[in-house]
């Protein structure tokens, strides 16, 4: 039986808690979609309020209630992102597909959506049958024909653990809400790993209970959250010096979306400040070694295909000298030509601080400071991005950090270039201020039980 102070203690969170999942229901069944944007912005300004509240409220929760109630809030969080059919994006009809073409036996670098040679493979649920095709996520392929999936005239982008996930989906439905819940489970187990793997539980809610976790992991099913969950789990096992097992789990992460290929120098943190042990080794090469395996049957199958459109992506978002519609706050201190190296030698210098100088018993933390700032520095119009970032806060409490990808989902909704450098300007200057007070007040970011101390092991090398 729950005593009155404990009652007392964690109600008031309950209640927050429900009000931030019935706030992010409305946000995806009336809150707008991408076509219809004018009020998203009000509905995500609320839901983050409330994700605030709430986990000041947490604070004050008895430590034997968090783990439950972090666990219950990230079910109740990824579970209402199943309410509505993707609201914000169409990348879960690429999914689909993506899984659909594996399922019959085809590589899914060998053709394109709109390639006559797969009409057989076609469905009213990609393919809508008359209409006048005009919703926010519907396009025209060159032939003329109704498709929910965008860029149908190119190749997959996605790696090869990506690729293998949707074909594991595919069983499920076959459909865009069979990805969407396989979207809330990894959410869910991300939650789990991070309540496992960190030293303070409470932390674990600062993903569980994330607005975006509702919104780009399963209401628009991203991929990235696998690679989050990889990610989280490989840094884990670093940490307690399961340098194998840390390697694999990667390594698959890297070869789910590329991103989390920033986390490496955080889960070999200090290494050039000591003499490279035998684990240290041993990680890099099972990383590289997972992924370069996960890659060897499509690249038997499809050869260079399996760079897919990531070239012409690349292009299309801005990253080649002469196009440029990324690094916005460095373009305001350097010409464009110079942007991309600036950008370059940004990135190198934070990676060899935490190799030097990052703690190897918390490789998140190096993580954290290399992706954060390579998204910093890159300032991308996709919040969904971030989700490795909100992971990493998860582990490591940093909270200010979360004003990255919140300056990314502002970017997606308003564009343009005076928009990117403010929002990624007010998320730098954030990430700044509230770092140089937490120096100054040698305050730790959330309350709870130490983070884990260093092995023997460890402080031997």
């Amino acid at each position: 039986m729950t005593d009155r102070p404990t009652l007392t203690r964690t109600l008031p969170c309950v209640l927050a808690l429900a009000a931030l999942t019935t706030c992010l229901a409305l946000t995806v069944t009336v809150g707008g979609t991408l076509g219809d944007r004018d009020r998203l912005n009000d509905w995500y300004l609320l839901d983050a309020v409330l994700f605030a509240l709430a986990l000041l409220l947490l604070r004050r929760v008895p430590d034997r209630q968090v783990v439950p109630l972090v666990l219950a809030g990230s079910l109740l969080v990824a579970g209402v992102g199943l309410l509505a059919p993707p609201r914000t994006s169409d990348d879960a009809y690429r999914y689909v597909w993506d899984g659909r073409v594996q399922a019959a036996g085809i590589s899914p670098y060998a053709h394109t959506p709109d390639d006559p040679a797969l009409r057989r493979l076609r469905d009213p649920g990609l393919f809508p049958a008359g209409g006048d095709c005009t919703g926010w996520d519907h396009h025209r392929t060159a032939a003329g024909d109704c498709i929910l999936i965008n860029r149908s005239d190119v190749h997959t982008i996605y790696p090869p653990v990506a690729e293998a996930w949707f074909l594991a989906e595919h069983p499920f439905g076959g459909g865009v809400r069979g990805v969407q819940v396989g979207g809330a489970l990894l959410a869910v187990a991300t939650t789990g790993v991070l309540l496992a793997v960190g030293g303070r539980r409470r932390r674990a809610a600062l993903w569980g209970w994330f607005p975006g976790v509702t919104i780009w992991a399963v209401n628009d099913a991203h991929v990235d959250t696998l690679g989050a969950l990889l990610m989280v789990a490989g840094l884990g096992c670093a940490a307690r010096r399961r340098a194998g097992a840390g390697g694999v789990l990667l390594g698959a992460a890297v070869a789910t979306k590329l991103l989390p290929a920033l986390a490496l120098p955080g889960a070999v943190s200090g290494l050039l400040a000591r003499r490279p042990t035998r684990r240290d080794l041993l990680l890099l090469a099972a990383a590289l070694g997972t992924f370069t395996a996960v890659y060897l049957p499509y690249v038997a199958a499809s050869g260079v295909g399996v760079l897919g459109f990531l070239p012409g992506y690349l292009k299309e978002e801005g990253y080649e000298q002469g196009h440029l519609e990324r690094f916005g706050l460095l373009r305001a201190l350097v010409p464009d030509s110079l942007a991309p190296w600036a950008a370059a030698l940004v990135l190198a210098a934070v990676a060899l601080w935490v190799l030097r100088r990052g703690d190897p018993a918390r490789p998140w933390r190096g993580a954290l400071l290399v992706t954060g700032s390579a998204l910093l520095v890159v300032a991308p119009s996709y919040p969904w991005y971030g989700l490795l970032v909100v992971a990493l806060v998860g582990l490591d409490g940093r909270w200010e950090w979360l004003a990255v990808p919140a300056a990314g989902q502002v970017l997606y909704l308003e564009g343009g270039e005076e928009v990117q450098r403010a929002a990624y300007g007010a998320a730098l200057a954030v990430v700044l201020v509230v770092s140089a007070l937490r120096g100054l007040l040698g305050g730790e970011p959330v309350r709870g039980a130490a983070a884990p101390k260093a092995s023997p092991e460890m402080t031997k090398a």
